[in-house]
């Protein structure tokens, strides 16, 4: 079995709905489904939308990378499809994303202004630039909460409910309640 890496851009056909929970709903919807279909299959990627345009890195089995593309060629909710990469891979560098997900971020701007590009249009990208979002969307900042791991178990990666402040003066709350029962204990 060989791997294989393709890359596609598309337009959205949807009109595009108030963000929620970091997410557009249709995307939100989209990202759900490709997780489920995309562990089953092994695939791996990543996904950007932004500007009603998607940009998707996909790499797996060759087999299994075309019957997604296939799909997604098929799919209502895209427009306008274009091929940016579709060539041979040695090894996986998404190992542990069935599809990552890059909302706007401070990352993908800077990455335009750096390009000179005044909006999002993956569909015009240079191979350079492909590659370079491609390799944007692998290495987003965890600290801007702009993707969501698929392992679980993945503690390091799980939002911080709590600052560490906040945890210092939990623990030492604690410690003083412990200390006041200790020696109320005593006491009696």
């Amino acid at each position: 079995m060989s791997l294989m890496c393709l890359a596609y851009a598309s337009e959205a056909t949807f009109e595009a709905k108030p963000v929620e929970k970091g997410v557009e709903p249709h995307v939100a919807r989209i990202l759900m489904t490709s997780r489920k279909n995309n562990a089953k299959d092994q695939l791996v990627g990543g996904l950007y939308y932004g500007n009603d345009r998607f940009f998707q890195y996909l790499e797996g089995e060759e087999d299994a990378v075309r019957r997604t593309y296939d799909r997604i060629l098929k799919d209502d909710r895209h427009r306008n499809i274009v091929t940016l990469i579709e060539e041979p891979l040695k090894s996986r560098t998404f190992s542990n994303w069935s599809m990552k997900y890059v909302p706007l971020s401070r990352d993908v701007r800077a990455f335009l202004d750096d390009q000179g590009l005044e909006s999002f249009d993956p569909a015009a990208f240079t191979s350079e630039q492909c590659e370079k979002m491609i390799e944007l969307v692998r290495n987003s900042s965890q600290e801007q909460n702009l993707s969501t791991r698929d392992d679980p178990k993945s503690v390091g990666d799980a939002p911080q409910v709590l600052s560490s402040g906040m945890k210092t003066g939990l623990i030492v709350a604690g410690v003083v309640l412990v200390g006041a029962l200790v020696i109320g204990g005593t006491m009696l």
